[in-house]
């Protein structure tokens, strides 16, 4: 896979919308320097760029790709950002997503405690901006972000997916059982997203205590290496959905045996190329299975 090249002029400079905020370009400050094994996918044959998103309180910003040629409605798929929020490396993906005939946006689910890309320190991204974001407003904000994309993103309602990563691996379990906001979601693909942990009051549930609810089934994919996700809170996981839903008795668990945490993340070192090719070539088998795509 080619290293990536380098930003082009558009990429180096942050445009502002609506309400003056907009994703940022580049990578977080916290996960320099970035690897030479790291993928850059073009925008070639592609519409990709930074989006405004309404919500009950507010636009927040999003990027967005999407074929430029399209017959009909592409399939939505939410991309959910690592704790890193809505850098390079998910912007890529994105791309890589609208490249197989999706319409791909993620939404910056932290601008509203802060911006993370400019924090180099993980326990201050953490302790400063992360911890202090509700779930319920990450449920809100995806609502948002499909009903923008099935509005104003040409999108297709009935057909709609979420994958994510590390932070955003978890928030897939969740979304998959939330109320309203599953509605037209019929598939998800977590990566490596924790399954238990301690609750509070902006946090009441983990993946572990909404898996026999789930509403859309999930493709779990871990790293048996994982040392902030135990393997044996997996399989505890797995025991969850096999008694749950009949979309939780649909979902699937695969583990990397070799692989630990962030094992897709090609800027980082824990990427595992072979591993991230099959689990990506996984999503589009489980997209493809669940009726997201053709």
């Amino acid at each position: 896979m080619p290293p990536r090249s380098r930003p082009s002029r558009r990429e180096m400079i942050v445009g502002t919308v609506g309400s003056g905020f907009a994703v940022g370009t580049g990578f977080a400050l916290a996960v320099r320097p970035i690897s030479a094994a790291t993928i850059s996918t073009g925008a070639d044959g592609l519409d990709a760029g930074d989006i405004q998103i309404p919500t009950a309180t507010g636009p927040i910003p999003g990027y967005r790709a999407v074929p430029a040629k399209r017959k009909g409605k592409p399939p939505i798929v939410l991309v959910v950002h690592e704790i890193f929020g809505v850098h390079e490396h998910i912007r890529d993906v994105c791309r890589r997503v609208a490249k197989l005939g999706m319409l791909a946006i993620a939404p910056d689910l932290f601008v509203r405690q802060g911006d993370v890309s400019k924090i180099a320190d993980f326990k201050e991204i953490s302790s400063k901006v992360v911890s202090k974001v509700p779930d319920a407003q990450v449920m809100s904000d995806l609502d948002a972000t499909v009903a923008w994309a099935k509005t104003s993103g040409g999108g297709d309602a009935a057909r709609v997916a979420i994958t994510g990563f590390c932070w955003g691996g978890r928030i897939t379990w969740l979304y998959a059982a939330h109320g309203a906001g599953s509605v037209g979601l019929k598939a998800g693909v977590a990566w490596y997203g924790r399954l238990v942990g301690d609750k509070d009051a902006l946090r009441p549930r983990q993946p572990i205590d909404v898996a026999g609810a789930l509403k859309a089934p999930v493709l779990g994919l871990y790293g048996g290496q994982d040392q902030g996700i135990p393997v044996a809170s997996v399989e505890e996981m797995r025991k969850a959905l096999a008694a749950g839903s009949a979309a939780a008795k649909r979902s699937e668990i695969h583990v990397y045996p070799d692989s630990g945490h962030a094992f897709f993340a090609d800027y980082r070192p824990s990427y595992r190329p072979a591993d991230a090719a099959d689990g990506w070539s996984r999503l589009g088998a489980w997209l493809k299975a669940n009726g997201v795509t053709p």
